[in-house]
């Protein structure tokens, strides 16, 4: 296996884990009235850039840029959906809720469409849409003072979002694999079965 894949899948690890872990601090802060919600809603969206920055070399600036837009969009529907929620308005909930979805297919189909070979729409989006249930469920049981379940929910993130993570280095090294000086389907395997 190349110290440039090994790398380049770590990284993509670290993002996500960072992409989760600010949104559970943010949920957190957000249900208890924290003072330091603002600080770290800008850090969660620092981490929406960094996401982007990450696939510009392999799919260009544009693509980078947009996928940014996308996750941006992303994190600001989770907050109208938390907002929605704590004010215990069920219809902007509902509508909330709807559109973050969208929004996740949306990233799921961007994401499908850039790499289609190696993320097929409906494993791409199947993906998503857990990483989606999973995260609302925690900010669900969160915000209902249920900690115990809060914190299962949150283990449940962070097992899904390894595997998704996993699927998207794996997605991009087999497909640039001269970027991370490996044959085609070679040592890309034994990291990426």
């Amino acid at each position: 296996m190349s110290r440039e894949a090994v790398v380049f899948h770590d990284q993509m690890r670290k993002l996500w884990e960072d992409h989760i872990t600010w949104t559970r601090l943010t949920i957190v802060s957000f249900a208890a009235n924290l003072p330091d919600l603002e600080p770290t809603e800008q850090r969660l969206l620092c981490n929406q850039v960094d996401l982007g920055n990450t696939f510009k070399p392999y799919f260009g600036e544009a693509a980078g840029n947009e996928l940014t837009a996308l996750l941006r969009q992303h994190i600001l529907g989770a907050v109208d959906v938390l907002v929605a929620a704590k004010a215990g308005d069920q219809d902007r909930l509902a509508a909330a809720v709807a559109a973050w979805y969208a929004n996740g297919q949306e990233i799921a189909d961007f994401l499908s469409a850039a790499n289609p070979k190696y993320w097929p729409q409906a494993k791409t989006r199947a993906l998503m849409r857990e990483h989606l249930d999973t995260t609302l469920k925690e900010a669900s049981d969160r915000l209902a003072g249920d900690f115990a379940a809060d914190i299962e929910d949150y283990d449940a993130v962070h097992d899904h979002i390894l595997i998704m993570s996993d699927f998207l280095s794996c997605g991009v090294i087999a497909r640039f694999p001269k970027k991370f000086i490996l044959s085609p389907h070679s040592e890309a395997d034994a990291l990426c079965p």
